[in-house]
C-alpha cells in the first residue's frame, strides 16, 4: 500500500525543509547546532503540521544518531524504561551521539510519564525532543520543561503552503507521472487551515480523484471533492483549533448561542472535556476578571466537576458554565496589567526591592535599615498608609487601569480615593 504523500514527500535534511527560517535559516537558532551535532533537549512548540516530527528526525540524522520515537497518546512509562535501558547499551552520557528520543504530543504524558524521563534527560542518558501543540508551560511539568529548551514554529504562511504543493508535484514518484496545473489554491490552503499534513492529504485526494493523467487544480472542484471526503470535527488536532477559537471567541463576545453551538459540536466530535473546561478557565481570567470575580470560581469548579462526573452528564455542566461566561461582563484588565508588568520587568531587569518592603529576619539586616519606616496599613484609619511599593526607578508607574464595568469602575474610585493622583485613576 502507498504511504500518503506527506510521508512520500517528507524532508531528509535540512536543505529541503521548508519554513521555520528563525529556526534552520541561515541565522536560525537552531542552525549552527544541527551543524556542529550539538542537540540539546528541547521542546518544539506549535500548530498541527507544521514539521515538529520531520525537524526532530532531520536533527537525528545530520546529527547521525539514533532515533528513538514514542507517541504520548499510547506510550507508557514501561515504554519510556525500555528506550531508555536501550539507549544506555548503544552509548555513553552526554556524548555528541547519545540518543535523541523523540516523543510526539508530549502534553498527553501523565506528570508520572514525564517523571519518568527526568534522570535519563538530566544524566544526558538520551537527548529529548518533545513535540507539542499545547503551551508547555501548562503542559510540561516544571522539572523536565527547567532540562529542556523551548522552540516554537509558526504556522505556515501562503508561501510556504504553496511551497509544499510545488515540491509534492516536483519530487514525488507518483504526482511526477501526471500533468498537474496548480490554476487556483485557495481553496486548498483555506481548507488545510495552514497545516501542511492536511493540505498535502486534500491535495492528494484531489489528484486521486481525476481519472486522467491531465489533472487541473481549481477551487470548484477541491471543495466538490474535499466536502465529501473531510470529517466535520478531528479530535486528534486537524481542526479542533478552529473550533475551539470560535467557541472563545463566541464566549468573550458574548453570545451564548455561538458558545453552546461550538461547544456541541466539540462535543459530538469526542473533544476531550478536560480541555474544554481549561479553556474556559482560562478565558474567566482572561476575558471577564475582576468584572466577575465569580466567573474563575465557576470555570474552576466546572473543570473539577468534569474530571469527576465524565461524558455524558459533563455536557450540562460545559454548557451552564459556557452560557454563564458567555453572560458575563467582560474585561481584560488583568491580562493587560500582568503583560505590562513583564515588559517593564524585561526592560528594567532586576531592580532593588526599596529598603522599607524589605524582609528583616536577622538583627544585620535590621541594622542595615531593611524594612524601617515600612507602614503597616493596620495602623492607620482606613487600614491604609501612603508609601511607595514600587522600585525607585519606576515610581508612580501603573500597570492596572480598571475596565469600563459596573464593579471595576467601583474599584476604579476605590484607588481615586486611596491614591488621590499617584496613579492618575
Amino acid at each position: 500500500m502507498e504511504a500518503p504523500l506527506a510521508e512520500r514527500i517528507r524532508p531528509q535534511q535540512l536543505s529541503e525543509y521548508i519554513s521555520q527560517q528563525h529556526l534552520v535559516g541561515p541565522n536560525g537558532s537552531l542552525t549552527h547546532q544541527i551543524a556542529r551535532g550539538i542537540i540539546p533537549s528541547l521542546i518544539l512548540w506549535g500548530p498541527p503540521g507544521t514539521g515538529k516530527t520531520t525537524l526532530a528526525q532531520i536533527m537525528a540524522q545530520e546529527s547521525n544518531r539514533p532515533f528513538y520515537v514514542l507517541s504520548a497518546i499510547n506510550a507508557g512509562v514501561k515504554d519510556v524504561r525500555e528506550v531508555i535501558d536501550k539507549a544506555k547499551q548503544s552509548g555513553g552520557m552526554f556524548t555528541t551521539k547519545n540518543p535523541i528520543l523523540f516523543i510526539d504530543e508530549i502534553h498527553r504524558f501523565s506528570k508520572s510519564q514525564q517523571d519518568s524521563l527526568l534522570n535519563a534527560v538530566e544524566k544526558g542518558i538520551v537527548t529529548l525532543i518533545g513535540a507539542t501543540t499545547e503551551n508547555p508551560s501548562f503542559e510540561v511539568i516544571p522539572a523536565l520543561l527547567s532540562r529542556c529548551q523551548v522552540y516554537v514554529l509558526n504556522a505556515f504562511t501562503k508561501d510556504d503552503l504553496e511551497a509544499l504543493l510545488y515540491r509534492a508535484i516536483e519530487v514525488d514518484k507518483v504526482m511526477k507521472t501526471k500533468h498537474i496545473d496548480l490554476k487556483e489554491t485557495e481553496a486548498l490552503l483555506r481548507l488545510s487551515g495552514g497545516d501542511g499534513r492536511k493540505l498535502l492529504n486534500i491535495f492528494e485526494l484531489v489528484v486521486n480523484a481525476t481519472e486522467s493523467d491531465d489533472v487541473e487544480i481549481t477551487n470548484d472542484r477541491v471543495m466538490q471533492l474535499a466536502q465529501k471526503n473531510t470529517v466535520l470535527y478531528d479530535k486528534t488536532g486537524e481542526q479542533h483549533y478552529d473550533i475551539i477559537s470560535a467557541f472563545i471567541k463566541s464566549m468573550r463576545g458574548s453570545d451564548p448561542n455561538g458558545a453552546v453551538y461550538w461547544l456541541a459540536r466539540m462535543i459530538e466530535g469526542g473533544e476531550d472535556l478536560k480541555f474544554i473546561a481549561r479553556r474556559m478557565l482560562i478565558l474567566a481570567s482572561e476575558d471577564i476578571g475582576n468584572a466577575n470575580p465569580t466567573a474563575l470560581i465557576m470555570a474552576n469548579n466546572t473543570f473539577q466537576a468534569v474530571s469527576t462526573i465524565g461524558y455524558p452528564e459533563s455536557r450540562i455542566i460545559l454548557s451552564q458554565c459556557a452560557i454563564y461566561l458567555a453572560t458575563s461582563p467582560k474585561s481584560n484588565a488583568s491580562y493587560m496589567a500582568i503583560g505590562k508588568a513583564q515588559s517593564v520587568v524585561k526592560q528594567t531587569g532586576d531592580l532593588p526591592v526599596p529598603l522599607h518592603l524589605r524582609n528583616a529576619p536577622t538583627k544585620l539586616m535590621k541594622e542595615l535599615g531593611y524594612g524601617d519606616e515600612y507602614k503597616y496599613a493596620h495602623d492607620y484609619n482606613n487600614n491604609f498608609a501612603e508609601q511607595e511599593f514600587l522600585p525607585d526607578e519606576i515610581t508612580n508607574t501603573p500597570f492596572y487601569d480598571p475596565g469600563n464595568n459596573s464593579r471595576e469602575n467601583g474599584t476604579r474610585e476605590f484607588l481615586k480615593n486611596r491614591w488621590k493622583g499617584k496613579y492618575g485613576y
